[in-house]
């Protein structure tokens, strides 16, 4: 039945705010991609709340079942039997007008819904798959082979330069400090210190003389890959921003965020080997009694203690 004339019903929803705070929670799910994680579920929030209550309103009016009056019909007397060569037509169609249809309206509206869904969705699954995936993928770093352990003499320092990919050249060469701690264990201690500053990255130097010259490691027939100076550090400094640290790394004057960051080592062969690379928050202790606070690697500038540390972005592995 059509409404009278002057009731018109709109076939449009009435307006609601339940897109607007799905779209803020879409645009917090992308920042939090930058800021952090905390942020990435702030935003996953509003979108799952938002867009359940604008899909609710939605499909509102599928899910209302109308209100029918009921049929009153006036009952004839019953008719004369008559012939059935005789009689009309058994049944009469129904006018177009009275047959109850789907509405076109709701038609357009489910399927506007869902055509936006998969539009957003072939928008939004890349970019977040770009930003957040090579988070989860993990940073492959060879191990290099820098000496003998009888290289490195007790309680001394070694300015080591070497190549994590020899046969792209000098482009990933990297330098780190290493110590000779003794045994600990029965098992050689190394300290191995990286000399990128963890303000904004500059090379670190030691606090103290070192030899004009080192001593060059041919490794698998690749010359040059090695090289190793002695020093004698009271601790590191850079030059750039004037950090301090003390010979474990830890931070002693200037803006460094966190202490330096270490390599991880193994023995094999009487041989020392530097594999990755990882953050510190501190150390307690020194040499072969140093506790390490240690942390997955990031970037120069990034705290990875304190409250400070929940307002970065998650880094990938490094």
């Amino acid at each position: 039945m059509e409404p009278p004339a002057g009731q018109h019903r709109p076939h449009a929803p009435p307006p609601s705010l339940w897109p607007v705070g799905f779209a803020v929670g879409i645009a917090v799910l992308l920042t939090g991609v930058i800021l952090g994680w905390v942020v990435v579920a702030i935003g996953a929030l509003l979108t799952a709340i938002f867009g359940f209550l604008w899909v609710r309103d939605v499909t509102g009016g599928l899910r209302t079942v109308p209100d029918v009056e009921p049929e009153r019909r006036e009952v004839a007397p019953p008719a004369a039997p008559i012939r059935a060569d005789e009689g009309g037509a058994g049944m009469v169609a129904s006018s177009e007008s009275e047959i109850e249809r789907f509405p076109r309206s709701k038609f357009l509206e489910g399927a506007t819904l869902g055509l936006g869904a998969a539009i957003g969705g072939v928008v939004t699954a890349p970019v977040l798959g770009f930003a957040v995936l090579p988070a989860f993928r993990g940073g492959e770093h060879e191990e290099v082979d820098v000496g003998a352990v009888d290289d490195f003499p007790e309680k001394e320092w070694m300015i080591t330069t070497f190549r994590l990919d020899p046969d792209l050249g000098d482009v990933t060469a990297r330098t780190a400090y290493v110590r000779n701690n003794g045994m600990l264990d029965g098992r050689p201690s190394f300290t191995i210190v990286s000399n990128r500053c963890v303000h904004l990255g500059c090379p670190v130097q030691p606090n103290g003389p070192a030899e004009d010259k080192g001593t060059q490691f041919d490794n698998k027939g690749r010359p040059n890959q090695v090289i190793r100076v002695p020093t004698k550090p009271a601790g590191f400094g850079c030059p750039c921003h004037g950090g301090q640290y003390d010979t474990e790394g830890n931070p002693t004057a200037g803006p460094p965020v966190r202490a330096l960051d270490r390599f991880e080592f193994s023995i094999r062969g009487g041989r020392l080997f530097i594999g990755k690379p990882y953050s510190v928050g501190g150390v307690r202790g020194e040499a072969a009694d140093a506790v390490i606070r240690r942390y997955d690697h990031v970037l120069p500038g990034v705290h990875v203690e304190g409250p400070s540390a929940l307002m970065y972005p998650l880094e990938p592995p490094r």
